[in-house]
């Protein structure tokens, strides 16, 4: 017997005659079990919102390139050299992975097995969730940028936006993943307090600088679930983007696919086990006066799946009426000259959202 869900996609999206792009992202959106859907309905080809155009595929050779690799930093290391070895990397690159970070391995391991007990649950259970309101703290939905992107992104996603000043109540929050999101989310908190104490050193600044700039006051997790896709080579897992954040920390789990823009080359970041992925957001660029660097970055699909992945992005709080942010004036001088002008939490969070995933940084916009 053929599902309702089935009867929507296979009469609007799986058809190819009359093609109509609008309402085929609405029956998709509508079904509210994004793209697991598809593939649980059978689906044997990728339907047409989720295929990019040849010019941002054709780069995919370039994965297989081995003479780069991300650099990767011992926190538990030399204190100069750990802060060394971050300036280096987050000017070079934009990216590091960090080990002996002091986040447990076992909570790692439970933080991917709860976004997939909540992935892999009925969908009477999951659409309770879905929303495409930005609002809401607690949201299910496949492609924040469903209606604005040229081509949808082959991933599903759960979000939970916490703030230090006002936490969650666990019972807004699923039950199949409560438990270690809750855990799992002072963990890396914890973490990115270290890790701004380095940055902020790194910049030749007091360690709390950052910290006090309230650059890690919220902290929006986002637990990524990325179906094995029957045509990988027509569409991408996370189309190509910089992120809304100070810094984003990930975790990224057994299947690869994420992918750094770096030196005009897309470069594999392979998963590491045990490590955390870091990069510097858009934000942290503005801050530092271009010193850090916020890089493009994407994931491509994969033929098997599901991968997982869990990104956290550190910010000021958006919702509230916030002093403006720049350069750290400690930052500029003479030779470095201020190339950013202030702006409110809430015109770049706007701007970001109202831009999407379309493969160029925003921070052209900002500039004096």
């Amino acid at each position: 017997m053929v599902s309702s869900n089935e009867s929507v996609l296979s009469s609007t999206i799986i058809t190819e005659s009359n093609y109509n792009r609008v309402e085929e992202l609405k029956a998709f959106d509508e079904t509210k079990t994004g793209v697991k859907g598809l593939v649980d309905s059978g689906l044997a080809k990728v339907p047409k919102i989720f295929i990019r155009p040849p010019n941002e595929l054709n780069q995919k050779s370039d994965s297989n390139l081995t003479n780069f690799e991300i650099p990767v930093i011992d926190l538990q290391g030399d204190h100069q050299e750990v802060i060394d070895g971050i300036r280096s990397a987050s000017e070079k690159w934009g990216f590091f992975q960090v080990v002996n970070h002091s986040v447990p391995v076992s909570v790692l391991d439970e933080m991917i097995k709860g976004v997939i007990r909540f992935h892999e649950q009925d969908d009477e259970v999951k659409r309770v969730y879905y929303s495409r309101d930005d609002k809401r703290r607690v949201r299910y939905t496949s492609n924040f940028d469903l209606y604005q992107s040229k081509a949808a992104n082959w991933r599903d996603t759960l979000t939970f936006r916490m703030l230090a000043s006002d936490p969650l109540a666990p019972v807004e929050m699923p039950e199949a993943c409560r438990d270690i999101t809750i855990e799992y989310g002072k963990q890396v908190t914890d973490l990115a307090d270290a890790l701004f104490e380095l940055l902020s050193e790194s910049l030749g600044l007091k360690p709390d600088h950052l910290k006090q700039m309230n650059c890690g006051e919220s902290c929006t997790l986002v637990s990524h679930y990325y179906p094995a896709c029957p045509e990988p080579y027509l569409t991408l897992g996370t189309s190509s983007h910089t992120d809304p954040s100070f810094i984003t920390i990930l975790l990224q789990y057994d299947i690869g696919g994420l992918q750094v823009f770096h030196q005009n080359h897309w470069v594999d970041v392979h998963p590491t086990p045990g490590a955390l992925v870091v990069n510097i957001g858009d934000l942290l660029q503005i801050t530092s006066n271009d010193k850090l660097k916020s890089v493009e970055h994407r994931v491509l699909a994969n033929h098997v799946g599901p991968r997982i992945s869990v990104a956290s992005f550190l910010t000021n709080r958006y919702d509230v009426a916030t002093k403006p942010y720049g350069p750290i004036k400690e930052l500029v001088s003479d030779e470095s000259k201020f190339v950013y002008r202030e702006i409110s939490m809430k015109e770049y969070v706007d701007h970001f959202f109202s831009q999407g995933f379309d493969g160029k940084s925003g921070l052209d916009t900002f500039k004096l």
